[in-house]
């Protein structure tokens, strides 16, 4: 039953949903399973993966929910075959709660209350709507005073009718199907307004000050944005419903009409009382529940569409193209206490740190000059990267100066949680001699040589690529950005003697615990000499090593195959079909190889695959690793931006057409840097020409290199607009 829901909601075979869910519950991993299991997913890739799998734990979940709530029901000698139907064709967690309402024990209320003084039988008689006499009279008969317990007396007529009208209250409020109704109606007609606290204040939420809009049109970020203003308590926040609409629909469902459909006859003795528990009903219970449902809806979407976006930012972040085999200077700008540097050889070595004073207040600027120059000269160094945090722009003003007649060249790198990684426990235990500020300036150039090497030691919420990451679920923000980093590290694959911890317990298998076993195990052993080595480290069993083996790469080590994508699983398989084409495991790693000989068509892949005894889709992997064996998907994004010169806002005019690295996407557009300290906005109506953009995301990403024009420059706002409509 969950493979068929699962084959209709992600529009996948039955048969891929069945083997989907096999190799999860086997504990195969996202990764794994997306690479290595192609036959049996139909090539699914991670993302529909990754859906498949929180939708199947959501339907578990719904499934168990519904046992238990039919199991309560049935002890209470209530479950009725048609109750029963109903929980069990509900798809959403909101209907099994809808239905349970009514037998689900509740905190002391208004209505339980009036039912310990026994007035069910009043209520049920007012709402059967059959009286031929005054409800007074019938009040009476329940008039009763308890000596032992007076909270269980009802002392007179009123207290009696407003205890039954508490009672037909509370049913009517645990009705589902009105529940159901006035949910849709309030979230399809309804709208949110948010009004200022203080009229008199300005703030940074001028524009919701009184601000409505309709609740099914609101966009994400408006919402978080409101959320935080409620949040400071600066903004009142109410959803409006339309409620005439819904009194009106209660009114027709709960009133009995005895009349005709044009001509509506009630009952006189209930009628008035009924109306207005009908109106007490929905303002003291179900309109304040329901505004909190869809208050909480419309955050949990707003959350999910910025965790969309924040995953995507950070994905194209983590795979930015390495700069390999480049010395690096890392410049980690500051005004009082100085700026430090570090410098970096090819492979990440620290080789030498240093301070200087070239900013407000010292203005040692000739001295900055000729120690950063005699650096450049002993190391050779390459580039400098900037981190664009406090003082970059007086930084990058001193260096484009000191290497306008050098071969070496500048980059303004992202220094977001550069601060936060120095400072932690990680940073101490890998750079225990250097300070925090040299740690600072150290990851700065590392994660320009290899930003997911980098980036994956400091957590991913504060990188700064997302909107409003701060107002919303942090564990759920952290478990969907752990899903990218892990993503990331596994779709490019880790060196295993060099990765660190912080990279190798993101790889498909392995924990931290393990991850650190690793790096024990290199130090106390040596290098690895194969994947194979792997199974000798303490806790990595058969089944982790079968996970990890294939996203764990050893370079320069007997068999070339351990530097590939290749799974060891089918080792004998790619030698059998090097063989048949007339080569050798050497003649892979001397890199003999042609190209050409690799070109096979349809009827080989059918033939060889049968001849191997393997998937025809694993053979085509092979095939196409052994073409560029140990290659880095992330060489084909974007390089960087080199710079030699240096820009200010008071240098740029309308019109100038400039190259820009996008920075940040959010929901109404995209933040380019072009090289002057401030990005630019790109806004969601300037991405592209003559075509609606639903999401700049399906326009640009992060990393991005794009042309841009410049529209509006605000020096005193520190505001540039941009477009790439050119």
């Amino acid at each position: 039953m969950i493979a068929e829901i699962l084959s209709k909601e992600l529009n996948i075979k039955l048969i891929q949903s069945q083997n989907v869910i096999k190799l999860i519950d086997e504990g195969n991993t996202i990764p794994f399973i997306a690479r290595y299991r192609k036959e049996l997913t139909g090539s699914l890739d991670d993302e529909i993966l990754r859906k498949f799998d929180t939708r199947l734990k959501y339907i578990r979940n719904l499934e168990e929910k519904k046992e238990t709530v039919l199991k309560n029901i049935e002890e209470q000698g209530k479950l009725t075959k048609e109750l029963k139907e109903q929980i069990k064709n509900a798809t959403t967690l909101v209907e099994v709660e809808d239905l349970y309402r009514p037998y689900k024990q509740k905190r002391r209320t208004r209505a339980t209350i009036a039912k310990e003084k026994g007035l069910d039988g009043l209520a049920e008689i007012i709402l059967n709507q059959e009286v031929e006499r005054p409800i007074e009279e019938i009040a009476e008969e329940y008039i009763k005073i308890d000596e032992e317990d007076d909270s269980k007396s009802v002392h007179n007529i009123e207290e009696a009718i407003n205890g039954a009208k508490d009672i037909i209250a509370e049913i009517i409020s645990d009705n589902a199907q009105f529940r159901s109704l006035i949910r849709e109606v309030s979230y399809e007609d309804g709208q949110i307004n948010s009004k200022s606290k203080s009229e008199d204040e300005s703030s940074v939420y001028d524009m919701y000050s009184d601000y409505t809009e309709n609740i099914s049109n609101i966009a994400s970020h408006r919402i978080l944005a409101i959320n935080r203003g409620e949040k400071e308590k600066i903004l009142r926040i109410k959803v409006v419903a339309p409620e005439e609409e819904i009194l009106s629909y209660l009114k027709r469902h709960v009133l009995i009409n005895k009349g005709k459909p044009t001509q509506p006859q009630y009952n006189k003795y209930t009628e008035d009382i009924l109306v207005d528990t009908i109106e007490d009903s929905y303002k003291r219970l179900i309109g304040p529940a329901i505004e909190r449902e869809l208050r909480n809806q419309l955050t949990e979407n707003a959350e999910d569409k910025s965790i969309k976006v924040f995953s995507k930012n950070l994905e194209q972040l983590l795979m930015q193209a390495p700069i390999v085999d480049k010395v690096v200077l890392g410049w980690d700008p500051a005004f009082r206490t100085g700026c430090k540097l570090a410098v970096v050889d090819g492979t990440g070595k620290v080789l030498e740190t240093g301070l200087v004073f070239p900013t407000e207040p010292q203005n040692k600027v000739a001295e900055t000059r000729s120690t950063v120059r005699d650096l450049i000269f002993k190391y050779d160094i390459d580039l400098i990267a900037i981190g664009n945090g406090t003082a970059s722009r007086e930084s990058e003003e001193i260096v484009a100066d000191i290497i306008k007649d050098l071969d070496t060249q500048y980059v303004i790198v992202n220094e977001a949680g550069a601060s936060v990684y120095s400072a932690s426990k990680l940073a101490t235990e890998e750079f225990p001699d250097y300070n925090v500020g040299e740690r600072s300036a150290i990851s700065i150039a590392r994660r320009l040589q290899d930003p997911l090497a980098e980036l994956v030691k400091i957590d991913p919420k504060s990188i700064g690529v997302g909107q409003y990451q701060h107002d919303m679920n942090q564990k759920k923000l952290g478990e969907s950005l752990d899903k990218v980093v892990e993503k990331s590290v596994n779709n490019v694959g880790v060196d295993l003697n060099t990765a660190s911890v912080s990279l190798m317990e993101h790889v498909s298998g392995i924990s931290k615990a393990v991850a650190k076993n690793i790096v024990n195990y290199r130090e106390e052993n040596g290098k690895f000499s194969s994947r194979k080595e792997l199974l000798k480290v303490s806790k990595l069993g058969p089944k982790a090593y079968e996970q990890c083996a294939g996203f764990m790469k050893v370079k320069n080590n007997k068999n070339p195959l351990d530097n590939t994508t290749v799974h060891p699983e089918s080792y004998k398989a790619t030698e059998k079909l090097l063989k048949s084409l007339g080569y050798s495991l050497e003649d892979l790693a001397n890199k003999k190889i042609k190209e050409s000989d690799l070109d096979l068509n349809d009827t080989q892949y059918e033939k060889l695959a049968i001849d191997l005894d393997i998937g025809e889709i694993t053979l085509r992997d092979i095939v196409n690793e052994l073409k560029k064996p140990g290659r880095d998907p992330r060489d084909e994004m974007p390089q960087p931006i080199l710079r030699k010169d240096v820009l200010s806002m008071e240098d740029l005019e309308e019109g100038m057409i400039m190259s820009g690295t996008v920075r940040n996407v959010v929901d109404f557009g995209a933040f380019v840097d072009i090289g002057v300290h401030q990005d630019g906005l790109v806004h969601i109506s300037q991405l592209v020409e003559n075509k609606f953009v639903k999401h700049p995301l399906d326009i640009v990403s992060v990393g991005d290199i794009v042309e841009v024009k410049v529209l509006d420059v605000d020096i005193e706002r520190h505001r540039i607009q941009l477009s790439m409509i050119i």
